[in-house]
Order: structure tokens, then sequence, then C-alpha cells
């Protein structure tokens, strides 16, 4: 025990040293676009929008350290805004609705990024990182009490990630062959892996889009030739009702998570991204899944909405000694909410699954957004809690 926790403890420690740089991966190239200063407030906060198109400007230059962004949708229709390093999300927001913005505070080290401008097909923007200076601290976070959770989540992750594996390749086997109502009776449960384990996922900014995108990202819906995996399968399962436009869709698929896996065993698990992953899971649940757009063909959504509480409440259960230690009422009040959510989904649950969520009359899906919301709130504070802010 002792000499696990001392590997799990240099991991830590060599992801702190190494700067949180991603793993080695190609760069995208800046889209070509008019390049304009940043509009940097009184504050030092900076403004940048997005539009149907691009990002406005396409090209920013920051100082490193602490970063305030305020974003604006100057669209008609929910964008988001990401800043990329090679395959990886260093933070992002999604879902901002037409003619409003968001606000988003990032620590950002010296180099060259890439920014996602509204749709996930728009040309990237360009964003550079000068060296102010700025050094990074570990805050208040210890890291020898850090370590030893961070290397226990990896494990389930990896585990995950091994089942999401297996049992797409038995689900695009099915679509492979023609075999509609097998497809669609192993969807939900082999989505289910992915979603335990999406904020790690999400990390990945070609992969991500790749095996779990909408519609809504692509300019041409359900038919863009860009829009990909398991949501493209479920419209020609359940809309379609043939695999026969999917068949290499599903190929891709397979080879998309296959490759994520393997991105996953080479990663050091970012502390801040683990932590406040927990928040993540619920938060895109209250603000977008509840109103049954993720699964909208096949209405597998209460599925999801398990696999997300069971990912989030994994990321609590082992970080709980260091939350207890910090603030017990935080925790007393965030397993009170996971029981209540817990038990309001236990009671759609069926011999193979879960009803279909169109089923819910909207009582009962504000009954389920409630304790949602007031979850996804409590365990916002988690970062700060720890020191990961």
């Amino acid at each position: 025990m002792k000499q696990k926790n001392i590997l799990a403890l240099s991991v830590l420690l060599a992801f702190a040293l190494a700067g949180c740089q991603p793993p080695e991966a190609e760069q995208t190239a800046a889209a070509s676009g008019t390049s304009a200063a940043p509009a940097v407030n009184a504050d030092g906060s900076v403004n940048v929008a997005v539009n149907d198109a691009a990002c406005e400007p396409m090209e920013l230059s920051v100082p490193s350290g602490k970063v305030v962004f305020n974003i604006k949708n100057n669209s008609g229709r929910k964008l988001e805004w990401e800043i990329l390093k090679g395959v990886m999300v260093v933070d992002e927001r999604e879902n901002i609705a037409p003619g409003l913005g968001d606000k988003m505070t990032v620590t950002l080290l010296p180099g060259e990024y890439a920014m996602t401008c509204g749709l996930l097909n728009n040309p990237r923007g360009k964003l550079t990182v000068t060296d102010s200076g700025f050094k990074q601290a570990g805050g208040e976070a210890d890291l020898t009490k850090l370590a030893q959770p961070l290397a226990d989540y990896k494990t389930y992750v990896q585990a995950e990630a091994k089942e999401l594996v297996a049992k797409t390749t038995a689900f695009v086997a099915a679509v492979k062959a023609g075999e509609v109502e097998k497809a669609k009776s192993l969807f939900a449960d082999t989505r289910t892996h992915y979603e335990r384990i999406e904020p790690i996922a999400e990390l990945f900014n070609e992969l991500d889009p790749a095996i779990d995108a909408r519609e809504d990202d692509y300019k041409q819906g359900p038919k863009d030739p860009e829009f990909t995996g398991f949501h493209r399968i479920e419209h020609a399962l359940w809309v379609e009702k043939s695999t026969d436009g999917v068949k290499e869709t599903a190929g891709k698929l397979e080879a998309d998570v296959k490759k994520l896996q393997a991105e996953i065993d080479a990663l050091t698990f970012p502390p801040s991204k683990v932590v406040g992953g927990a928040a993540v899971l619920m938060e895109e649940v209250a603000a977008t899944k509840i109103s049954g757009e993720e699964d909208r063909y096949s209405h597998t959504d209460l599925s999801d909405f398990q696999a997300n509480v069971d990912g989030s409440q994994k990321i609590v259960e082992l970080f709980r000694p260091m939350i207890a230690e910090k603030n017990q009422a935080l925790l007393d009040k965030t397993d009170a909410n996971f029981k209540q959510i817990n038990e309001i989904l236990a009671k759609y649950k069926t011999a193979n699954g879960f009803e279909t969520y169109d089923k819910l009359s909207e009582a009962d899906r504000k009954t389920l957004q409630a304790p949602i919301n007031a979850l996804a709130e409590d365990l916002a504070q988690l970062r700060g809690t720890l020191g990961l802010n």
C-alpha cells in the first residue's frame, strides 16, 4: 500500500512539474480571419464573441495566469466556446443562449492555443498566451492527499473505458449486420460507460464530438456529413429505421472509442478537472439534458441521467475524506441530494433499463430537475473547497 501511494504521488507531481501539459497530439491550425486586439475591460477581463461562423475576433492574445473571459453569443442559436490545447479541452462554456453571455475564469500557461468558435465545424480561432512571469502554484490543495484519489479515479475511468469499447464493438456489429432491433436494445447500456466518464472524455476535443455530438452542433443537422457517433446512429435506428446509411459511421465510432481508451491510458488526470467533473456532470443534466434533447430520437435519457449521477457520485466518494475535513455541511447536503435523485430515478427502472423519457410528464421532469439543480450548485463548490480553483 505504501508503494502504491508513492507511485500515485509521483504521477501527480510529474503532472504538476510538466505544467499541466496534455498528451502529444497534432496541433490544429488556427483559422484564417481578421485578427483584432481583445477588448480588455477595466477589471482586466477579456471580451470575446461567437456567431454562426466564427469567433469575434479570431485571434486573441492574453498574459499567462488567471484570465476572465466574457463570452457573448451573437447568433440566433445556442453556441459554445472552448480553449483547446492539442486534443485537450482546457476549459469551455457550452450552450450559451442566443444573444446572451457567459463568464469563464481559467488559469493559462504560456503557449499557443486554439478556440472553438460556435459550431464544431466552424474554423478555429487562435489564442496566444504570453509569458507574464506567472508561476503556477499548488494553491491550498494538499498534493499528498490528492494523489491516491486521483490514481483510484483513473483506475475507475479505465475500467469504464474498457467496458465502453467491448459494448461498442457488439453494438457496431449489430449496426453493420442491419439488426435494427438488436442495436436499439444495446444502445442505452453501451452509452452508460461513456456518460459516467464524460468529464474526462470531453477533454479530447476531436474525439468527444466525434463520439457524442448532437445534430445541433452542425449546420446541416442530422444530415450533415460531419455528424457522426452515437447520436447519428441513434437517428438512423429510431427515425430512419435502417442502418444502411450509417455502417461506415458505426465503424468510425468503434475506432474512436478505442482511440479514446488509448488516450485515457496515457493521460495524467488534472486534479481540478477531476474534482470539477462532479459538478460538470450534473450541470449538463440540469442545463440541457433535462429537456430530453440529447437522446431525442430514442428517449433513453434516464439511462444517461443515472450514468451521470453514478460518475459524479464516484468522484465525491473518492474525495470524501478531504471534503469532510473542509466542509462537512456541504458533504451532507450533497449526500442528501444524491439520495433523493437516485430514489426518483429508481421509480422509473424496468427489467431492461428505464422507462422512455417521453412517458414522463412535465411535472415528473420538474420533480427530477429540482434536486439536480441543487446538487449541481453544491458540487460547483468542490474545487474551491479543496483549493483547486
